[in-house]
């Protein structure tokens, strides 16, 4: 009984006398059910095998079980060695979890769409993933001593290997940064240019050793230098005096005193603009989302997400609601001159393209900015001139900044009857207090045992639901919440 695909070259060599080489041909045309070819094989396989004593009728025989068994023995053998592999990366990522993915994650830094699956896994088994580090991150993505993976410093766009090495060698040999200073006037260079440091400071990788905000290293002084060049040149400086420090007549050593350079005013950045600079150099949004402000909305007014749109057959004739950021956008014509737009959106989930034509662009257009951050309402619909294909058929358009204002009418506060004491009343009176607006405010008093509830609201106080507001729920586990 044939087992696996060598068992076929065995046979071949073995019955047909073929050649080590001529029966792997003979193995390759099986799997790939050449039939052509393998009928040339079988006038061969038979010959050999009468030279070698067989009947002609029994060796037709094997020749039609060999060619049988090639129906499955490729993949059966391809089957066995995948259990194999299966097997092995489960058991290391059941006994070495962060260790286990920090690989995959440094096997596949180049594909960000592989690195989006992998962090989201990562974030399932309650670890984290900590962005680059000077101090803390090798080559690729690590372990490091809290148990959480740290970003592998070749993934920064725009730092090579060669800087990454000198910087981690340089650690090795004299110990942790101490801050940016001791950072430039330690590190090589020669690989360590300019364009490295941008690279690091905006991707993070220099914040924990650093004073000074990400916007602070590409701020411009009066001459037009940024705080990078002046920076990189004070450390040159300090390393070009040290190797020229030398004995004077009197036995003494003269040096220069180089002062540190200040950094310019801080001038923070918005929130986006720093995620943005982060994902253009790590790939990903790493130490936030521009969507994180903007749950609520997601939470309570989206009933799918970028991700559930991959199967659209599933969704033909549903209202499809979704929130994202536009990350590119296009304002184009076509060849009869007629305006038209395409935009990719982005959630924590996936990305997708839209493209807006006719009316739909000249309705929507103004919400075609890089930036933007988008609340959309559509169906799934066929696509244009190709009712084969599916797409998402936008409808209405909503800045998600807008929502809590225009679609949030009042929210009902849920608490059991047990749970009503004085200080609760004080509490909530408080937080009344600090975040009035223009929601108005709802209570469901409930009694669990005896299955009575009362509904009511309130006259006096409209609330602004807001950052404040939803901690304060948040921390209180005994209230319940409902948007509507």
């Amino acid at each position: 009984i044939m087992v696996y695909q060598e068992q076929i070259m065995q046979a071949a060599q073995i019955v047909g006398g073929f050649s080590l080489g001529a029966a792997d041909l003979l193995r390759r045309a099986m799997g790939k059910k050449k039939m052509d070819v393998m009928e040339k094989q079988k006038v061969t396989f038979i010959a050999g095998a009468v030279e070698k004593g067989i009947s002609e009728k029994k060796a037709a025989e094997i020749f039609a079980i060999m060619q049988e068994f090639a129906k499955y023995g490729f993949n059966r053998s391809h089957s066995a060695a995948y259990s194999v592999v299966a097997f092995q990366t489960a058991y290391l990522k059941a006994n070495y979890p962060a260790e286990y993915m920090a690989a995959v994650l440094s096997r596949n830094f180049s594909d960000i769409k592989k690195i989006k699956v992998y962090m989201d896994e990562c974030k399932r088994m309650s670890f984290e993933v900590k962005g680059p580090d000077v101090n803390e991150s090798f080559l690729r993505f690590t372990v490091n001593h809290e148990g959480n993976i740290r970003f592998g410093l070749a993934a920064v766009k725009g730092v090579g290997e060669g800087a990454v090495q000198d910087i981690i060698a340089e650690r090795k040999a004299n110990g942790p940064f101490s801050d940016v200073y001791d950072f430039v006037e330690r590190v090589n260079h020669k690989s360590v240019n300019k364009k490295v440091m941008e690279s690091l400071a905006l991707s993070g990788a220099l914040d924990g050793i650093s004073l000074f905000s990400r916007s602070q290293y590409v701020a411009e002084d009066e001459k037009g230098q940024s705080f990078i060049e002046i920076l990189s040149r004070y450390g040159m400086r300090i390393q070009e005096e040290k190797n020229a420090a030398q004995q004077s007549l009197f036995g003494s050593t003269t040096e220069n005193v180089i002062t540190r350079p200040d950094p310019p005013a801080d001038q923070d950045w918005p929130s986006l603009r720093l995620l943005n600079e982060e994902k253009e150099l790590v790939g990903i949004y790493l130490s936030a989302h521009p969507l994180d402000d903007y749950q609520l909305e997601i939470d309570h007014f989206c009933n799918a997400n970028l991700s559930d749109l991959q199967n659209m057959k599933d969704l033909v004739g549903k209202e499809i609601k979704v929130a994202g950021i536009v990350t590119q956008a296009e304002h184009r014509t076509t060849k009869n001159n007629k305006p038209f737009g395409k935009i990719t959106i982005e959630d924590f989930t996936d990305q997708l393209n839209i493209v807006f034509f006719s009316k739909d662009y000249m309705n929507f257009r103004n919400y075609m900015q890089p930036g933007f951050t988008l609340y959309l309402t559509g169906k799934i619909a066929p696509r244009p001139f190709n009712e084969d294909e599916l797409e998402y058929k936008v409808r209405a358009i909503n800045l998600i900044s807008e929502i809590r204002e225009n679609m949030i009418k009042s929210v009902t506060l849920k608490v059991s009857l047990k749970s009503i004491t004085s200080q609760m009343i004080k509490d909530l009176e408080g937080i009344m207090a600090q975040n009035k607006g223009n929601t108005q405010l709802k209570f469901l008093i409930y009694e669990p045992l005896e299955k009575v509830w009362i509904e009511m609201f309130s006259r006096s106080h409209r609330i602004e639901i807001n950052p404040n507001f939803l901690s304060y729920l948040d921390t209180h586990s005994e209230i319940e919440f409902k948007i509507e």
